[in-house]
């Protein structure tokens, strides 16, 4: 979330300081944000108390902002990134290319964010969305609507959808499973550990999406994931083995990288 809302002017002074001892950068900001999702003294309170014990803004006040949507995101669900947003540009431009009414997949889905994007930047797409978590569920299909599936990766998923998915975002966990503990707490203690942990290297998922992802795109159709720049070369080789042509973007100002794999057109192989 981005905190910067003016902030009300009747913001408690208190609220304002217990937040930055708790360490909120943006307390002024983050105080205002609480005051207007507060209905009662005694439901601000409650919130502030969540808040200065380190859940996330987004959790604490019921929504996340995605690419200027606002997302109903429920305790527990993972927050949507903003560096996430490099990766929903490029999946809305390949997806605005892919024909007059495309057909694409959010796996892994969390609350939705990315599908709720595709949806609209692309109207005329047809977005579906999968994930295993149950609280995730309900968050995508209050933001999303329609089409949005509970089960483990491509299970999930209705047979008819097979072959004719233009593109396909998966932003698995990539968390290597030795490095969780260093996570900052909002993440480590407020959000699901299987949202977050990758495996061993940070690939187990991405290795399995990619395993299943030719027989469920289109010919020509792409695969999109987030990764690190350091897990990079061997994201690569797990999609080339699984038939793929991939190529890595980043976008600095984001810190974010990712990779698009292209699956082969009928009669070819991919190089």
């Amino acid at each position: 979330m981005s905190p910067h809302e003016n902030p009300a002017p009747s913001v408690p002074a208190s609220v304002v300081a217990r937040l930055r001892a708790a360490g909120c950068v943006f307390a002024e900001e983050e105080a205002a944000l609480l005051l207007r999702a507060a209905r009662t003294p005694a439901e601000l309170e409650a919130l502030v108390e969540r808040r200065t014990a380190g859940h996330p803004l987004e959790q604490v006040v019921g929504w996340a902002e995605f690419l200027g949507l606002r997302l109903v995101l429920e305790p527990g669900v993972f927050v949507p990134r903003r560096r996430t947003e490099f990766l929903a540009r490029q999946a809305a431009a390949l997806l605005g290319a892919a024909g007059p009414a495309p057909v694409a997949l959010d796996l892994c889905c969390g609350s939705g964010a990315v599908a709720a994007a595709l949806a609209a930047a692309v109207p005329a797409a047809e977005v579906h969305a999968a994930d295993l978590d149950p609280a995730a569920v309900r968050c995508a299909r209050r933001n999303l609507g329609a089409r949005v599936y509970e089960g483990d990766l491509f299970e999930a998923l209705p047979a008819a959808l097979c072959g004719r998915i233009d593109v396909l975002v998966a932003n698995v966990p990539y968390v290597p499973t030795g490095e969780i503990p260093l996570l900052p707490p909002e993440a480590r203690d407020h959000e699901p550990a299987h949202a977050l942990d990758g495996g061993p290297d940070g690939l187990a998922l991405l290795r399995r999406v990619a395993a299943g992802a030719p027989a469920w795109l289109t010919p020509g159709g792409s695969l999109l994931s987030e990764t690190t720049q350091r897990q990079t070369p061997a994201a690569l080789a797990a999609l080339t083995a699984a038939g793929l042509k991939a190529t890595p973007a980043t976008d600095p100002d984001l810190d974010a990288t990712i990779l698009i794999a292209t699956a082969p057109r009928a009669g070819r192989s991919a190089p």
